[in-house]
């Protein structure tokens, strides 16, 4: 097998002044991680890993950041989205302002800051995520006592933290993050199944993607989000579940996720996953990920795209 180049220029990779992820190293690579090389270009430093696998990947001449371009004759059967922190970055000035308005509502005195909140994203699913503060912090005087009559009260919470988000939503207050229309445009003009699989709620998931995708690529794009499975990520039910209806093979599947609770469960089901870190996860370790970027992005700023996604599928079908 012919052997691969990456050359590194500051005329190929430059920082950005709007890049993909704010006040961010621009980061691409892949695993596994053989060799390194690395560089500094105003003040940032930026690193490249290639692996030992030859794979044609070529530094473009991009105004900013890596674009990592895969000529591949593969391409994944299905390409899985997380919604929060992927499609866009909900999680900041979206989920946790809407948590807060409702606490506010229900006159619980709780207020979750930037920084706790960053800690309890930790915890998949947003019923879940209040339930485990408040057994740790303690529950609010006007919440049940009784077990079962608290799950009640959790999810009343969470339906109004939810109709609170979709106004933000509807409104296009929260924009999608740069490359995601281009990627799945890609992939529904090749034939390849698109899904979002997501530990949000599934009304909120679906005004995201019909309100900011529009509802042509909507009408094409399967929804798999909530309590469509009894365990969520990092457990791997939601993928296997995707990937069970879709009709598709696991491990010819993309997914391309935020988070490190989210790159395990899309390794534990079996799937190559693409970590493209959003404002809450930049400094998780995603050192199990196939490949991690600031963003997707859009052309001059693209960092990867659907060939891309098929090339870490090739190693399956070469022997």
């Amino acid at each position: 097998m012919a052997s691969t180049t990456l050359s590194v220029s500051s005329a190929s990779i430059s920082t950005s002044k709007t890049p993909c992820l704010p006040n961010s190293t621009t980061v691409a690579y892949f695993k596994p991680n053989t060799t390194s090389l690395s560089t500094s270009i105003v003040g940032k430093r930026i690193r490249l890993y290639r692996s030992s696998r030859t794979r044609p990947i070529g530094a473009k001449n991009a105004s900013t950041g890596i674009n990592c371009q895969a000529s591949s004759s593969v391409l994944p059967s299905a390409l899985l989205f997380d919604c929060d922190g992927v499609l866009v970055d909900t999680e900041k000035d979206g989920h946790r302002i809407s948590f807060n308005e409702t606490f506010q509502e229900k006159e619980l005195g709780v207020t979750w800051d930037v920084d706790l909140y960053g800690e309890l994203l930790k915890i998949g699913g947003g019923k879940e995520r209040m339930t485990a503060y408040f057994n740790k912090v303690g529950w609010p005087e006007k919440a049940p006592k009784n077990e079962d009559e608290r799950k009640t009260f959790i999810a009343g919470l969470h339906k109004r933290k939810t109709d609170l988000f979709m106004a933000l939503i509807e409104k296009q207050l929260l924009p999608l993050r740069p490359g995601v229309a281009k990627l799945i445009d890609q992939a529904l003009g090749n034939g390849v199944k698109v899904a979002v699989c997501s530990t949000s709620n599934e009304k909120a998931v679906s005004a995201i993607v019909s309100f900011l995708l529009g509802p042509q690529r909507a009408e094409q794009i399967k929804i798999f989000a909530g309590d469509v499975v009894p365990r969520k990520k990092p457990d791997p039910a939601i993928y296997i579940l995707a990937a069970n209806t879709l009709g598709v093979d696991p491990s010819s599947c993309v997914v391309v996720e935020d988070s490190a609770i989210g790159l395990a469960a899309a390794k534990s089901a079996g799937m190559k996953c693409i970590v493209t870190k959003s404002g809450y996860t930049a400094e998780e370790d995603f050192v199990n990920a196939d490949a991690v970027f600031d963003c997707i992005g859009d052309p001059p700023e693209e960092r990867f795209d659907l060939a891309f996604c098929g090339s870490l599928l090739e190693k399956q079908y070469v022997s």
